[in-house]
């Protein structure tokens, strides 16, 4: 009995521990699957192939007595899993808090100290051990550091670096429009480390004005190349640990010219880089001798728009986009040259291209288990709002649906670096998000316990999925928000959410709808998003890249084409119909205002571009082209160009710190305006950034603002 009472007390004592795992704050080791998870500042280590064993790496008490007393917001594992570095007290850069402090600490001993302690606090990006566990490289003020872990010694690697020369890190247009940040790798044997440097010498300023945080008046200089300006002057170099000599690659074009968008280590000799010339229609693989310096062409492709390096609306930062199989002798690249987005297989001197996905489908490469020579990626073969897991397999080419049937909807995985599990998220339009930890093989779920437990959304509204065919015979997805008292009899005004452009996508198979519009819905709105040609989804190449040199063009058009069909159903209110967007759909919203004023009467527009010059030279010329071989295009898709024809009720908002789409453009359209006498309401934010949301009181405001315009210009109610 008491032997029974002991394995009770055990089997409860595991469960107890596996049920308190909190999955949505996973966070997967490297090369495996083991993850880790912060328990009240206690770091927990769970093995996906054993959940009931829980191993407490570092207690609360420990950072204490260590002299930590910030949030851990990450943690970087050496090679062995026997160290970490925490990194805490970050502050934004960009888009993300990307520098802060680092603290080391030995896992068998429990013990830690701070890094980089002798620079300036939370000044430290993306540290990382070398594989021999010696020495922690990082980034600081756009220098490269390098940190002895035994005597704490501190060597800068370089030291030219400067508000205008980058090391090891990149400037606002690489980071955003690349999805570009950790800019350094250390070499598989830890002797080398290889870097971007990008050099802004000649890349202009654009200059923000603080006109509220000072006496007097002050400027924010933003390195920021609109379209039409050379980029940067980007090269790669590999540092020699020993002798602290810097080597720099030899890769063929101008660096002012082209783009060097990924790189990684092959091996202890050779480094891979992607390049992509200034048009973004070539890309080139090379393999690049770290010693001499010299770049091999291993592949290249060309295509008559743009080619997407990697899957643009995952922002999957820094992840280099082929992954080496076959013991490195082949790797494993996706393409939409053949009409679809495609995963090849080449061999790695770029002779033989093998195609492994060949559905009549597109294929969005996620993992790769290198046991089974399983891929997974994501598909949506019927239904271009929804996202399903499948699998091929490099040996025997056979496809199949991984996610089961039962898991209708929009389904995300998050992979552990072998390719073995993930944590799976699912929802749809009427099932709020459930996440489960699942084995790969057969969708095994292993956490939680027990049948999937689906619920309906708590909210106030509901939503449905409907298609409509434009005059020019396109099919449009659409989702809509109806008031949960809807009256089919009776007609409700329209407000329409745009975004339009190749990177987001708007009508999605999830629970929940655009928030400023859903604040509306109840009060007797009916609440439409549909995606346009251009929008990222999973239509084939034909229909993402239609936009190519017609943004602002062909989006807009769609967009009006879609709204008559749905101002043709008998409970929409033609007299009442609204439109907002932000950013590119802010640019949308204009358009639809102004070269279509007999459909849309009212239209809030936040942070838009309203010249296409004016936006940065990466993601315009990507998609336009370059402006002097597109002038006559520029112009029309423009807003401020069509300004003068104005005639319903306009909103515009801008915040003037936004470093993205910069004030410009809102002074520039106000001007246009102003000189045709267009009447509109104007809501400046001094300082907020393009999401508006600095500053006590800020998003009430902005949300207020926003409803007080709709509910005065387009009354609420059926009729």
């Amino acid at each position: 009995m008491k032997k029974l009472l002991l394995f009770f007390l055990l089997i409860s004592s595991c469960l107890f521990a596996q049920e308190n795992i909190d999955i949505n704050q996973l966070n997967w080791l490297p090369n495996s699957h083991l993850f880790w998870v912060n328990e009240q500042n206690n770091i927990a280590l769970y093995n996906a192939d054993k959940l009931t064993q829980k191993n407490t790496i570092l207690t609360a008490d420990q950072l204490k007595n260590s002299g930590f007393t910030g949030e851990i917001e990450q943690l970087v594992w050496n090679e062995d899993q026997t160290k970490v570095l925490i990194y805490t007290n970050s502050k934004r850069v960009w888009r993300a808090n990307t520098k802060g402090d680092y603290w080391f600490f030995d896992l068998k001993t429990g013990k830690g100290k701070q890094i980089g302690k002798s620079l300036e606090t939370s000044s430290l990006m993306f540290a990382k051990f070398s594989n021999d566990n010696e020495n922690v490289a990082y980034v600081s003020k756009h220098n490269i550091y390098l940190e002895n872990l035994n005597s704490g010694k501190i060597t800068p690697l370089t030291t030219d670096g400067t508000d205008k020369i980058i090391n090891g890190t990149f400037d606002w247009v690489y980071e955003e429009e690349l999805a570009a940040r950790d800019g350094f790798r250390w070499s598989p044997d830890g002797k080398s480390i290889s870097f971007w440097r990008v050099d802004a010498s000649n890349t202009k300023f654009h200059l923000m004005i603080n006109n509220t945080d000072a006496l007097y008046p002050f400027t924010i200089p933003v390195e920021y190349p609109k379209a039409g300006e050379k980029p940067s002057s980007v090269k790669i170099g590999i540092i020699d640990i020993a002798s602290l000599q810097t080597n720099w690659l030899n890769i063929p074009g101008e660096p002012d010219n082209n783009y060097l968008v990924r790189m990684k280590w092959i091996d202890n000799q050779n480094v891979a880089v992607i390049q992509l010339n200034r048009n973004q229609n070539q890309v080139s693989f090379y393999k690049c001798d770290a010693k001499t310096g010299k770049a091999n062409l291993l592949y290249q492709e060309k295509s008559d728009a743009w080619i997407d390096v990697f899957d643009i609306s995952a922002w999957d930062y820094d992840a280099f986009p082929c992954q080496f199989v076959d013991n490195g002798k082949a790797f494993l690249w996706s393409s939409d040259a053949d009409g679809w987005m495609h995963i090849y297989k080449i061999s790695n001197d770029g002779k033989k291209k093998e195609l492994i996905t060949t559905e009549n489908f597109d294929a969005y490469y996620k993992s790769y288990n290198p046991e089974t020579k399983s891929i997974y990626f994501i598909a949506s073969p019927k239904d271009a709002t929804q996202r399903y897991l499948y699998e091929t397999n490099l040996n025997t080419k056979k496809t199949k649906r991984v996610t089961p049937n039962e898991f209708e909807g929009t389904n995300e995985y998050s992979f552990s670096p072998d390719g073995k599990y993930a944590r799976h998220t699912n929802s749809n339009i009427n099932r709020d998000y459930n996440d489960r930890l699942v084995a790969l093989s057969g969708h095994k779920k292993i956490f939680p316990a027990g049948p999937d437990s689906f619920t309906t959304p708590q909210r106030n509204y509901s939503l449905e999925k409907f298609k409509v065919k434009t005059v020019d015979g396109i099919e449009i997805d659409g989702i809509m928000a109806k008031p949960l008292n809807f009256d089919v009899s009776k007609k409700y005004p329209v407000f329409f959410y745009v975004y339009g452009e190749p990177v987001s996508s708007v009508a999605n198979d999830v629970p929940d709808f655009h928030p400023l519009i859903t604040a509306l819905v109840p009060e007797g709105y009916i609440g439409i998003a549909m995606d346009n040609r251009g929008a990222p989804v999973m239509k084939g190449t034909k229909w993402r890249k239609s936009i190519y040199k017609n943004i602002g063009i062909i989006n807009t058009h769609d967009q009006a084409m879609a709204a008559k069909e749905v101002l043709k159903w008998n409970f929409i209110d033609p007299e009442r119909v609204a439109v907002h967007g932000w950013s590119g759909g802010g640019a949308v919203t204009l358009n639809l205002m102004f070269q279509f004023p007999e459909i849309y009467k009212t239209g809030i527009a936040v942070a838009a571009v309203t010249d296409q010059h004016f936006y940065d030279n990466i993601y315009t010329e990507r998609y336009m082209g370059l402006p002097d071989e597109n002038e006559a295009t520029y112009a029309k898709a423009s807003p401020v160009t069509h300004a003068k024809n104005l005639k319903g009720n306009l909103l515009y908002i801008h915040g003037t710190g936004d470093d993205n789409v910069h004030y410009k453009n809102a002074e520039v359209l106000i001007n246009e305006l102003v000189k045709y006498d267009k009447m509109f309401d104007l809501m400046i934010y001094p300082n907020r950034s393009h999401s508006i949301s600095e500053g006590e009181g800020t998003r009430k405001h902005l949300l207020d603002t926003f409803i007080k315009y709709i509910k005065e210009k387009s009354p609420p109610g059926a009729k």
